[in-house]
């Protein structure tokens, strides 16, 4: 790979705040404690966790601080990047090039809750359409809209690029209740993940998102030695 070490891979992690008729949404807790539950464990070989940030559970509330944190997690990585916005897809696409010539990567994960689920998903795609059940928490309440106006019909697919049935089954051995789905709903968790995986297409980085039940459901604790244990799982991907 051109490096002296191991590869390694940067690992960003986004949660949400609350949201109609979840009061409190257990990927808050997650994110936040996610940093110091990891120093507890130990970090797995070769994973650098970057920033952790909880998203507004609004769809233009949350892209907000999604691109800030894609954008701060490569000015991070190159002090010289410009800060043209004209130019700074083009610095961004040569950086991961040269990130992953080093041997080092970047994967944005997504955590979401879905209230009536049983067991944590692994999320295979997201779709082009913003068709939300109820307000998100700034009012905005879409019905049948591309995500991407640009990208066409509300029919467009965009996959991840990494293995989901691979890390699925790596967290079922881990004794997990776990599977992986090709459906995101088309809430603000599909919302955002479409906007990474588009992100992540064009600069060359990788994206997932995960949804996590209830605490009602499952226990945080269990919660996070699951986070903990699908961090280990990426970290193995490279």
């Amino acid at each position: 790979m051109g490096s002296e070490g191991p590869p390694a891979v940067t690992i960003h992690v986004t949660g949400f705040k609350k949201f109609h008729g979840v009061s409190e949404n257990p990927t808050e807790r997650i994110v936040s404690n996610l940093k110091e539950y990891m120093k507890t464990k130990g970090m797995p070989k070769g994973l650098i966790l970057g920033s952790c940030t909880v998203l507004e559970t609004a769809g233009q509330g949350a892209l907000a601080s999604l691109y800030q944190t894609l954008q701060s997690a490569i000015s991070e990585k190159d002090s010289e990047a410009s800060s043209s916005s004209a130019s700074i897809y083009t610095e961004i696409a040569g950086l991961h090039l040269a990130l992953q010539k080093a041997g080092k990567y970047i994967l944005e994960l997504h955590f979401g809750v879905n209230s009536g689920a049983i067991r944590f998903a692994i999320e295979q795609q997201a779709v082009n359409e913003a068709t939300f059940r109820c307000p998100d928490e700034m009012g905005w309440k879409p019905q049948k809209v591309p995500i991407i106006p640009a990208d066409g019909e509300i029919s467009r697919v965009r996959k991840t690029s990494l293995p989901v049935e691979d890390i699925t089954k790596a967290l079922v051995k881990k004794s997990y209740e776990v599977i992986s789905s090709d459906d995101a709903g088309r809430f603000v968790c599909n919302y955002v993940y479409y906007h990474s995986l588009r992100f992540a297409e064009q600069n060359g980085t990788k994206s997932l998102f995960v949804h996590v039940p209830l605490f009602l459901t499952i226990d945080e604790e269990t919660q996070m030695q699951f986070a903990a244990s699908l961090l280990e799982v990426l970290a193995s991907l490279y």
